[in-house]
């Protein structure tokens, strides 16, 4: 993150330079450079500020990545367009966490294919995830020529000069990493809110669970200096920031590729010490190197927020040990406990899968059982999707589609009763609520969130997003309230 008047400066001088810079982030200066002339000269064609649309899809990874996307475009000359399919230029920062991600992306460009016949000069660009997927490539170039523009999830850094390689040529850019070790800061951004905003501390995952594509497509872990994060942090704060989420694939891992070690709680200690920032929270959490000395940084902390997301996966220390977790069942339900005992107003959030492979009767009902002894707050569940390159997918024992839907309804069913509980006992009391939105259901009323990352629904006014209130939680919805301001 860099300000915007120091931007502009560097903008210029390596314009001036007349080569580009082989040194980043010099480089991308100088090509955000060169393609604010090229936009100018769109603009003139035009006849008016040409536009772009940026579509996330995935995880907060994924979001972050496209507020730096949606920052450089906005600084080279385009107008942000929101949601509309129809700009300029629209990009896709893709997912590919199951198939359905992917499948929803090819539906969406069969549309952009429409808008683009009937608006020949449209530019359309993919990027992230599904990008680094082992035969997509491949699919695009040759039912999806109408793309502009293919890169992955290793150099979006390089965005700058991918545009303008794209606005100079009339053939599919493509330019796909296979790894990559390069941090590059200082880069434009566009944040969402105001108010809260994400930032990465590490990139890539050298767990390897076996059904996960993640570590193939966003290569191994690599962390942010705590100077560079400690600065960037900084820096959003005085901009209006006062949530941060760090993000990381597992966070837990942070810090063990530096130079220097640092620990993830360490780190932690130190943000909080940033005046001005009033909650931090993180994602995501591996059970299996969550220490002890971040569960004492948690509980002594005022501002981390007392919510933790701890991925489960599965109760059965079978299918855990074939999803490569590194823990037993034993061992999540002692670390839950802990975490219970130590945070007691503690909201503890899951995931899991159903149908792994080889998963019997008896290993759901494992699964079962962890759910109502650790009493979730909330999970989100989900019916295991095969993805290739991964282990999982050449495994044996795939589950059949219907026991899969039985033993999901099953797993919802619970989820939804021990949520319901979890919430039903903030009933009546009242809590601080950061003010996020508008609700677009209730005519008059805001959404607001709870330290715990509940949902509050209660009357309110579009001024007031950004701000802090104590709220009275009237009535439980099941996974929200609806109350009043006191």
């Amino acid at each position: 993150m860099i300000q915007k008047e120091v931007l502009e400066e560097k903008m210029e001088d390596y314009r001036q330079a007349g080569a580009a810079p082989q040194s980043e982030p010099e480089r991308q200066y100088y090509f955000m450079a060169r393609a604010r002339e090229l936009v100018a000269d769109m603009e003139e064609k035009l006849g008016r500020k040409p536009t772009c649309c940026v579509v996330t899809f995935g995880c907060q990874m994924n979001a972050r990545d496209s507020e730096k996307l949606l920052g450089i475009l906005t600084e080279v000359g385009f107008a942000d367009n929101g949601e509309d399919e129809k700009s300029d230029f629209v990009i896709f920062n893709t997912c590919t966490v199951r198939d359905n991600a992917d499948q929803r992306v090819y539906g969406r460009l069969g549309i952009l294919n429409g808008y683009k016949k009937k608006n020949p000069a449209m530019k359309i660009g993919l990027c992230g995830c599904m990008m680094q997927e082992q035969g997509v490539v491949e699919k695009l170039q040759k039912s999806y020529r109408f793309v502009n523009l293919i890169f992955g999830t290793h150099n979006i850094f390089k965005f700058a000069e991918l545009l303008v390689t794209m606005l100079e040529s009339d053939d599919m850019i493509i330019d796909i990493w296979k790894d990559t070790n390069e941090i590059v800061e200082d880069l434009p951004i566009v944040r969402k809110y105001k108010f809260k905003s994400g930032t990465n501390i590490m990139f890539g995952c050298n767990n390897f669970c076996s059904y996960c594509i993640v570590p193939y497509v966003r290569g191994r872990e690599r962390s942010r200096e705590p100077k560079d994060i400690i600065r960037e942090i900084e820096m959003l704060v005085k901009d209006g920031v006062i949530e941060i989420m760090l993000l990381g694939q597992n966070v837990n891992s942070y810090g063990k590729n530096l130079e220097h070690p640092v620990s993830f709680a360490q780190l932690l200690t130190e943000v909080e010490k940033i005046e001005g920032l009033e909650r931090i929270r993180f994602m995501t959490s591996h059970p299996k190197d969550l220490s002890d000395e971040l569960i004492e940084v948690m509980k002594h902390s005022k501002k981390i927020c007392r919510h933790l997301h701890l991925p489960l996966q599965s109760g059965s220390t079978k299918i855990l040990t074939a999803m490569n977790r590194r823990y037993t069942k034993e061992q999540y339900l002692e670390l839950a406990e802990k975490i219970r005992r130590e945070i007691p107003d503690i909201s503890l959030t899951t995931d899991i899968i159903v149908g792994f492979p080889g998963e019997t009767d008896e290993d759901f009902e494992e699964t079962l059982d962890v759910v109502r002894k650790v009493h979730y707050d909330n999970a989100y569940t989900f019916i295991y999707s095969k993805r290739t390159g991964t282990p999982a997918a050449a495994m044996e024992n795939q589950v059949p589609d219907a026991d899969n839907k039985v033993r999901f309804d099953k797993l919802l069913a619970l989820v939804q009763s021990c949520a319901r509980e979890q919430t039903a006992r903030y009933t009546g009391t009242v809590q601080e609520v950061l003010i996020e939105e508008v609700n677009d259901h209730k005519p008059g009323y805001v959404t607001g969130r709870m330290s715990n990352n509940l949902l509050v629904h209660f009357p309110g006014e579009a001024s007031q997003i950004g701000q802090y209130v104590n709220v009275s939680l009237d009535e439980c919805k099941g996974f929200y309230f609806m109350g009043t301001v006191v």
